[in-house]
């Protein structure tokens, strides 16, 4: 009798291994929270070092999504032609480069290229970290997995925000970015050690030695009691010589159009969200420190919301419960700055908010690993990713330009959750919708004996 590897990972009770898998991807989806903080909170005496106008700093505090986009976009097919692993292994390596070569910094230009390279090895990182923890995860807690995943960016968030305030206070800017590089220098050797090659990849691609790698993992894992026998010549899959052209044929097109208007529309209201809330509440009554802690309870709805659209979406298909979560997300945004008068009323609401709308990043990591075969997974997930982030560098851009224009602060949350409610229907419209699995059928079977 067979077993098919690829039936046994999404039926069997994830192992020690698996989760393991899971929390280091978690960590190192950190990298990408502390990130964004980090130029954040520097910001204000980097500008007074340098000397910055205002459009400088703001060029300044885009590069770094720049860069992510960048990352998310180019690494993703290297990782479908070169392998999860390696590639995973020289973004981490990227990232914290970068981050160090940012505490040496001595003038605007310098940090804002340092900025872009850590940039690409953190978009780098989400486009395997979410391909791999979807491709080691049972059907039953895939969703959940991810999840879990995704909230490390609200870990990132708090625990190296709260250290870079510490950091700068101590001992000046640079210190916040050395801080990061050192820890990402460490999570490098964490990832080398636990890092697998994903078994598709392995599976599809056949690199050299894949037999013996194969074994290797699934002892490491639990996956399989017995050797591995080489599959047969006809279930190799060759190389695609153009994973982004693939993205675009036939059976590809219409649900790559669709995941990239999905993490457009989702990446737009999250980092409108996220970056202009606190300035708004003050413009809509509050007082600035009113304003920032409206700001942290977003922060801190979002850790608790990446969670709880696992747990839902292990009882629900997920595709259904993205539905929910972007539908609500619009109404939240929609009425969140009325509540702006009460303010117990505007920070419950600001929790809600924060919850549903990361929890809409967590949906799409669910669902973009299960729109592609294995052979174009990362370069689906990264470009989406990418696009999305596309949509992160506009929306702040964007609101100051409507700001200029006369808008008011409700007109602005309205106006956002309209454009979260076209990824509502982008989701649903994705093939496949109605369907209760999140992974697709791969090309072909493997059988070890």
């Amino acid at each position: 009798m067979t077993t098919d590897l690829r039936a046994r990972i999404e039926t069997s009770p994830m192992g020690a291994g698996q989760w393991a898998i899971v929390a280091l991807c978690t960590l190192l989806n950190a990298v990408d929270g502390f990130d964004v903080l980090a130029m954040a909170f520097t910001s204000a005496r980097v500008s007074k070092d340098f000397g910055l106008t205002g459009s400088e700093l703001g060029l300044l505090l885009s590069a770094g999504l720049v860069g992510m986009a960048l990352g998310s976009l180019l690494i993703g097919p290297i990782a479908d032609r070169f392998g999860r692993r390696p590639t995973l292994l020289a973004s981490v390596g990227t990232s914290a480069a970068g981050m160090l070569l940012s505490a040496t910094a001595a003038g605007a230009f310098p940090l804002g290229l340092w900025r872009v390279v850590t940039g690409l090895g953190v978009g780098g990182i989400l486009a395997c970290t979410n391909v791999l923890v979807s491709e080691f995860s049972s059907k039953r807690s895939r969703s959940l997995a991810i999840s879990i995943v995704t909230a490390g960016y609200g870990l990132g968030a708090t625990l190296g925000g709260g250290a870079a305030v510490w950091l700068q206070a101590q001992f000046g800017w640079h210190a916040v970015f050395l801080g990061g590089g050192l820890v990402t220098v460490l999570l490098l050797a964490l990832a080398f050690g636990l890092a697998p090659e994903s078994v598709d990849f392995l599976l599809t691609r056949r690199p050299r030695g894949y037999d013996a790698k194969l074994r290797r993992l699934t002892r490491r894992l639990r996956l399989a009691d017995t050797a591995f026998v080489k599959a047969a010549p006809t279930a190799h899959v060759a190389p695609t010589r153009n994973p982004l052209r693939s993205l675009f044929d036939a059976s590809n097109r219409r649900s790559t159009l669709l995941v990239w208007v999905s993490f457009f529309a989702v990446m737009f209201g999250f980092y409108f969200v996220n970056s202009w809330t606190p300035k708004l509440l003050v413009t809509a009554g509050m007082t600035e420190s009113q304003g920032v802690v409206g700001g942290l309870m977003l922060t801190l709805g979002g850790t608790v919301g990446s969670v709880l659209f696992g747990a839902f979406a292990s009882k629900w298909p997920s595709r259904t419960v993205m539905i929910w979560f972007t539908v609500l997300a619009a109404v939240a945004t929609a009425v969140f700055i009325s509540a702006a008068g009460i303010l117990v009323l505007a920070f419950a609401i600001g929790v809600v908010l924060g919850g549903l709308i990361n929890g809409c990043i967590a949906g799409l990591y669910v669902i973009a690993p299960s729109v592609y075969p294995t052979a174009i997974r990362s370069t689906g997930v990264g470009w989406g990713i990418g696009i999305g982030r596309a949509g992160a560098i506009l929306a702040p851009t964007v609101t100051g330009a409507l700001l200029d224009a006369g808008w008011t602060p409700s007109g602005l949350y309205l106006g956002v959750g309209a454009v979260v409610l076209v990824a509502t229907a982008a989701v649903f419209l994705l093939p496949g919708s109605g369907a209760s699995s999140d992974v697709p059928d791969d090309e072909t079977s493997f059988a070890p004996h």
